[in-house]
Formats: structure tokens, sequence, C-alpha cells
């Protein structure tokens, strides 16, 4: 699996609304069987190409607390990202759902287990450590494609997390912080590495060499980027 890299002459802030479209087009354009690469993002707010953006948002604390929002392709609920999530997306040939889920989640199990930690993966496509969630995944297509993404937490703002997503806030006012805290694990209370030393770990891991996209390429994916960046796209039903 070879690791996709951009090019050194990138400048200027990537949102997600850039990894979601490097996605696509490395799917659309890179002739290779199976692409990975991992991404951070400052605090953002992604939820699922089927869901209704007021009904899983919490809008107005999002644009008070500077928190951007973003629709992606993929279904799946309403996740929040920030510089403490790992991001993972893997980009394969073919459009066996099962099978090509299959494989990502056994792909994050193994890493986990050879970092000493005994994870196992649900019915959801999610991965627990013990009975709690440290990574959950969404799925979509392309002729010919699929590209599975993955938010993976070594750590977070709770604040945010819980605050930012309209179901969570009403968790948070319901249970408390501790409840909703319990169902979820953060990566960094199982291992001594840090953020950086994990991504690592995952890339030496997982990767075997690495393929550069080139700034034509970054032409390519900042067109496929203004459909993420569509109002009409972002609120639609």
């Amino acid at each position: 699996m070879k690791y996709i890299t951009l090019p050194k002459t990138l400048v200027g802030d990537t949102h997600l609304s850039f990894y979601l479209a490097m996605e696509e087009y490395v799917a659309r354009n890179i002739d290779e069987p199976d692409c990975f690469f991992m991404w951070q993002v400052e605090p953002t707010v992604i939820f699922g190409r089927n869901q209704v953006l007021q009904n899983e948002v919490n809008v107005p604390y999002c644009r008070e607390h500077g928190i951007e929002i973003f629709r992606r392709k993929s279904g799946g609920g309403c996740v929040y990202a920030d510089r403490d999530n790992i991001m993972l997306s893997f980009i394969t040939k073919g459009d066996n759902v099962p099978f090509t889920f299959n494989r990502f989640m056994t792909m994050l199990i193994f890493v986990l287990q050879k970092l000493g930690i005994e994870a196992i993966g649900t019915t959801h496509n999610d991965v627990m450590i013990g009975d709690r969630k440290v990574c959950g995944t969404a799925f979509y297509q392309l002729p010919g494609r699929s590209i599975v993404h993955s938010t993976m937490l070594y750590d977070t703002n709770m604040e945010h997390m819980l605050n930012a997503i309209t179901p969570s806030t009403e968790k948070l006012q319901k249970n408390g912080v501790e409840s909703v805290r319990q169902r979820i694990t953060f990566l960094k209370e199982h291992i001594s590495l840090s953020i950086e030393e994990l991504k690592m770990f995952i890339r030496q891991t997982l990767c075997q060499g690495e393929l550069q996209l080139t700034d034509a390429d970054m032409e390519g994916i900042r067109r496929i980027e203004q459909e993420y960046l569509n109002k009409e796209f972002i609120q639609r039903m």
C-alpha cells in the first residue's frame, strides 16, 4: 500500500474540505491498488451525506467557537475532529463494501494490537478498547473505487465534542460529561507514543513506499474541493 504525501510546495491552510477532496481525487486519478494517508484539522464538525445539518450540529456553538462545519459524501453519523485526532483515509480498488470494511478494520486492529492494545471491531465498524470506542469509520464509493475514512481518538477537546454536536449536548444535559466520557477512550491513555510518533508507527506498519502528489494534482484537488465548500451542498437535506 502506498502512502500519499503532499508536495513540499503546498502553502496555505488545508481545511477538512481539502482532505475530503484529496480522497476523491486520489480515487479518481491515482492508479494504485491501495492508497493511504493521514491528516489533522483545526476544530471541525463533519456530518454524513443523509443527515440534516440543523438536527445534528449545534451551529450557534460552532460559530461562537470558530468550529468549521462540512458535509461528507459518506454515510454515518456526525463527528467532531481537531488536531488531537488522527484522520485516516484508505482508498482501494473494487466495490465490495463488506470486504473493504473488513480489510480496513483488520488493518486498524492489527496496528493497535502491535502496540500491545487489545482492540476489537464491532458490527457497526467501530474499533473498541474494552467497552469503549476509540475509532469510528464511514464509507463511500466511486466507480471501481472505495473510500473508507476514520477518526482515531488520540485525544480531543471534550467540551467542543460534547457541545458542537446537538445529540451530544442533549446527552450532556441528561447524563453529564462523565457518562459520555465513559463511552470513549483516548489512545494517549494506552500508549506512551506522542501523536506524531503514533502517526509514524501507523505509516511504517501499513505502507510500503510513498507517492508524492504534484502541483498539478493540487489544482485538481482544489477544483473538487469547491463542491465541499458549496453552501447548498453543506445545507442540503
